[in-house]
Order: C-alpha cells, then structure tokens, then sequence
C-alpha cells in the first residue's frame, strides 16, 4: 500500500484549475521526484498535499486514510511535514527558536532532544548558529534551517519544495547529500526540483508534471535517459 497516494486530482485558484486529475503515489522509504517548468503545477501539488490548498476533485490518501479535507496541522500530526519554497524561515527568531515551531504539535516533548540531536548531526552549521536570528543566516544556512524544522515535527513524509534554489553549487551538493542522508533513516521524501539532474539521480522514482498533467513517469534512471527529458530538463540537444 503506497504511504501516499493522490487518486484523480484536482484544484484550482478561483476559477482557474491549476491541477488535472493528477494521479500519483510515493511508497513507503522512496525518494521521488516531481519535475517540470515554471508554472506546471508542483509547487500546487505539494501545497495540496500539506493542505495549504485545498481539494476541488479526487482524492488524497495518506497511509490508506482519505485526508483530502483534512487541516494543515492534523496532517502534520499524521506524519507529513514541508520545507517550503522560499524557506520561509522566522527571521527574527533564533535558530533554536525556528527548530522549536517545527516540533509545535508534537504531544512526546520527552525525545525532541534526541530529534534536535538529530538535526544538528546532519546539519553542523546549525548547531554553531543556535542562537543566531534566522533573517541573518546565508541562503544555504536558511534552506538548512528549513529542512531541520520540518524534520523537527518528526514526518514519515517529508515534502522538500526547491530546497536547492538560488544556492551556490557547494550547497546544492550538500544538500542533496542531506537528502539522501535522511531517506536512508527511513524517512520517506517526495521532492520538488528545478534542478533535475541532482534530483533524477537521487531519485527512485519520478513524474513529470506539464500544465497541471502528470506525462511521463519512471525510475529516475530511465527519465535521465530519456532523450525528451533531456533535452526538455538537462540542457542535452
């Protein structure tokens, strides 16, 4: 049974349907990739799942529950939880302080310790700017910030929109390493990327979303070799 499964989906902003009967699924322990242009409908797509959006047709399931209109905050306490894009980080609180809002529905205060144990071994930086307001942090060091909080509500999924955008190339490696990192500790993570080289080869699988449709889908081996793909993603004629 797939950890998440969007069956038909639809939404819209107002009057104009920005998702078309999408249908996909993310099993439990996978990486998988939702790559496209500008504009397609990811970004939709994850503010859907997290309940930021709302469901105008189909069905979301998480775990084999219907959530379709399920709150934001009950879906996170059901195990999902999102970096969004743009970071959103609280500029003027403390990194702790950051940290601390990602654990805010949490019911076991007893083991957020451990958990922020956690995050500062994937993310040293972090641990040597505790105290640091998060507005004055680098893109690289908020965009970890980001991730950490996320981790911090303790998710079974993780949605991790454009973690690497507007970074320079060292931060980008870094953080599809973290990436990887945390999958291998059983963490599920549907990912959005422009950069779909990095987020391909990390892949176990992938869909390709253009103007609100799900065309192509595979493992994120075969989507790197395929000439469309390539040509239309990786900048390869």
């Amino acid at each position: 049974m797939p950890l998440l499964e969007l069956d038909a989906l639809s939404a819209h902003y107002g009057r104009i349907q920005a998702l078309h009967d999408i249908t996909l699924h993310v099993d439990e322990g996978e990486i998988v990739t939702l790559i496209g242009a500008n504009g397609a409908g990811k970004t939709t797509t994850m503010r859907v799942i997290s309940g930021i959006r709302p469901v105008s047709s189909g069905v979301l399931r998480f775990d084999g529950q219907d959530v379709s209109s399920l709150r934001a905050d009950l879906r996170v306490v059901r195990g999902i939880s999102q970096s969004p894009e743009g970071r959103g980080v609280f500029p003027g609180m403390t990194v702790l302080e950051n940290l601390d809002m990602g654990a805010y529905t949490r019911k076991d205060r007893k083991s957020l310790g451990e958990d922020l144990d956690r995050v500062f071994e994937l993310f040293p930086r972090l641990a040597e700017r505790r105290t640091q307001a998060g507005g004055t942090l680098s893109g690289g060091e908020q965009q970890m910030l980001a991730i950490g909080r996320a981790l911090m509500a303790k998710p079974r999924l993780l949605l991790l929109d454009e973690p690497s955008m507007g970074l320079a190339p060292q931060f980008i490696q870094q953080i599809f390493r973290i990436i990887t990192e945390i999958n291998s500790q059983g963490v599920t993570v549907l990912l959005v990327e422009q950069n779909a080289q990095q987020a391909l080869q990390r892949a176990h699988r992938a869909y390709v979303i253009e103007t609100g449709r799900i065309t192509k889908s595979g493992t994120g081996e075969e989507l790197l070799a395929d000439p469309a793909i390539k040509e239309a993603y990786l900048g390869v004629a």
